[in-house]
């Protein structure tokens, strides 16, 4: 049984995209220690997210891992290198040692350290010129979890994910549904019992027009890709002004689930 799970890592992590009523988000991880606490006995489970956008790897390691050291869970989720392999003229090898480095410091403290790959990036223009890049990377992943016994979080071979409906307007993070999905395969990487497929079909939709995906294309440009381009020019992250959630309540947590999405 698991009563207590960190988790560390970027935007993907904190939950952008998945916006609970209040704003706060809510994401695959908080999610996903929802199924986890469901699992132990009424206050028994503890969990803390520690991911802030926009981080690379280093400041990831830098910031995160010495806070869940000192928590010494029973689980770590660990999500790092994602925004480092987008970052023009960086080498997933050097990402990946540095990588490893930080594993082998989790996994003295954790009793397990889930690890996880890179999404493919074939269906998405702005980043369809790296799908060759994250595939090196998310092999490196998979050995450095061969190599510490770290069960692996495949987003990869996630299908589901490939459907535009899993993705939030801006085209970079999860909706509400595609981090569900996500928690679901979480929990079947460590054999947890979930309660629904996430690989389960979209419901069918109705065909989209030409002229419909060009003016969806020029909206997502002036809106996303812009201002994304505008911070990586200045230097800027979109975490710069952020903290990190820290402890939660499962029960605040359901809340929220309840009134956006529901786990399954």
């Amino acid at each position: 049984m698991i009563g207590s799970y960190v988790a560390l890592g970027d935007s993907f992590t904190e939950g952008v995209g998945d916006p609970g009523p209040d704003g706060a988000l809510v994401g695959w991880a908080d999610r996903f220690a929802v199924l986890l606490a469901d699992r132990c006995p009424e206050g028994d489970f503890n969990y803390t997210n520690l991911a802030v956008r926009g981080k690379l790897l280093d400041q990831i390691v830098a910031d995160q891992v010495p806070r869940a050291v000192d928590l010494a869970p029973d689980l770590i989720s660990f999500t790092a290198g994602g925004n480092d392999i987008l970052r023009p003229g960086s080498d997933p090898d050097d990402v990946a040692e540095r990588f490893e480095r930080a594993v082998a410091v989790l996994t003295e403290t954790a009793g397990t350290v889930l690890v996880t790959t890179g999404f493919d990036t074939r269906g998405v223009p702005l980043f369809k010129h790296l799908r060759g890049k994250i595939a090196t990377y998310n092999g490196h992943v998979r050995a450095v979890a061969d190599r510490y016994g770290c069960p692996v979080l495949d987003l990869w071979s996630l299908k589901s994910v490939q459907d535009r409906r899993a993705w939030d307007d801006d085209r970079l993070h999860l909706s509400p549904d595609g981090h569900t999905r996500v928690a679901l395969r979480a929990g079947q990487a460590l054999g947890v019992d979930v309660p629904a497929d996430p690989e389960q079909a979209w419901p069918p939709q109705p065909p989209r027009g030409t002229l419909d995906v060009r003016r969806d294309d020029v909206h997502w440009a002036r809106e996303y890709l812009v201002p994304w381009i505008g911070r990586r020019l200045r230097g800027e992250s979109s975490g710069d002004h952020v903290t990190a959630k820290g402890t939660l309540s499962p029960d605040d947590i359901r809340t929220r689930i309840e009134s956006v999405a529901r786990v399954a």
